[in-house]
């Protein structure tokens, strides 16, 4: 089982606002920096597959580095994460939240202010979205993940189906929490493709702005945001 940064759960406002940020980064990604994905890394598998065995070497290439940061950046939030196991020392951080996002809004602040190559912003993103997955794992009892949605819709039919079928009673509860997850994705990338296509690399400071009231909105509910 996967270590994490963080053991407690989110509330439902801060999971829905970072299930928006995913959207919005893989749309900002694929539209505004060479159709490449930051966080589906399953459609950046299928078309670097797809590429290699078209003959398209180059455009399939493209989609290895975001790849590669990604596995990176879990690996880095998995060592963060086990380090209190070997050492007792004050190693691992004791705010993760803020710290996970304030990495992931000094980012996304580089790549809106500074023209960078396609490559960098996807690294970049994709790096950090790994941070973020490896951290937020969880609203209130419901497991989710902020960053891709195939997951999400499988827990939502089977919260439904138990909500139907069974009568269990906090299936209702559960499924809802999920389907505004699932919208705020969406919605997340809706508005991640209409500001990128018409402000470009600025639309990044769009998503800071959300990052920054995630912050707030998990130190009010959380004060001691401890891990």
């Amino acid at each position: 089982m996967a270590a994490t940064l963080r053991s407690r759960p989110e509330a439902v406002p801060v999971g829905l606002l970072l299930s928006a940020v995913g959207g919005f980064l893989d749309a900002y990604t694929f539209v505004g920096h060479g159709g490449v994905f930051a966080n589906a890394q399953t459609g950046n598998v299928v078309l670097l597959g797809v590429g290699l065995v078209s003959g398209q070497v180059g455009e399939a290439l493209r989609h290895l580095p975001p790849l590669v940061a990604f596995l990176v950046g879990l690996g880095v939030a998995e060592s963060l994460a086990r380090l209190p196991r070997r050492a007792p020392t004050p190693a691992v951080p004791r705010r993760p939240t803020r710290l996970v996002l304030a990495v992931e809004a000094v980012v996304l602040t580089v790549c809106g202010a500074v023209a960078l190559p396609d490559v960098v912003v996807t690294v970049a993103v994709a790096f950090v979205v790994a941070l973020q997955i490896s951290t937020f794992t969880k609203v209130g009892d419901v497991p989710y993940n902020a960053t891709v949605t195939t997951g999400n819709l499988r827990s939502l039919v089977a919260e439904i189906a138990r909500w139907a079928g069974d009568r269990t009673p906090d299936a209702g509860r559960r499924a809802a929490a999920l389907g505004g997850i699932v919208v705020a994705f969406a919605s997340g990338a809706a508005v991640g493709a209409a500001l990128t296509l018409t402000t470009g690399r600025a639309a990044a400071a769009a998503i800071v702005v959300v990052l920054v009231a995630v912050v707030v909105e998990a130190r009010r509910r959380d004060p001691d945001d401890e891990p």
